[in-house]
């Protein structure tokens, strides 16, 4: 499984957003995730990078529970977010925006490799 959420809850404040959400990403898969403006599709996935900070239920990527994870432990996991609109380089191509959220800003190299069998491709509309 490469990516499972169980029973998320996320809230800004006093507004809950997420309630109970489940699902599950099998390696290969591609996953669109529709709904409409401020129905929590953008807080989904900054819960599962570890980009909320108010979470009840557990995320787990390749296996592994990183629920309590920073954000910078799980991009060098290999699981990132890509922002749309005016949060990317808009003179790149949409490879070039993934290959930069595939390795930390640390790393001195691109990993290829690694980026081909851990990404998770999230179209929102």
């Amino acid at each position: 499984m490469m990516l499972r959420v169980n029973d998320l809850h996320a809230a800004y404040g006093d507004i809950g957003v997420l309630k109970g959400i489940t699902l599950e990403i099998r390696t290969g898969e591609i996953v669109c995730l529709l709904g409409a403006n401020g129905a929590g599709k953008s807080t989904l996935l900054k819960s599962d990078i570890g980009c909320s900070s108010s979470i009840h239920g557990n995320v787990f990527f390749q296996d592994q529970e990183i629920t309590r994870y920073s954000a910078h432990k799980i991009v060098r996991m290999g699981l990132s977010h890509v922002p749309e609109g005016r949060q990317i380089f808009s003179r790149l191509t949409v490879m070039q925006n993934l290959l930069l959220g595939g390795y930390p800003r640390k790393s001195k190299r691109l990993r290829p490799k690694s980026f081909s069998t851990s990404v998770l491709i999230f179209f929102l509309f």
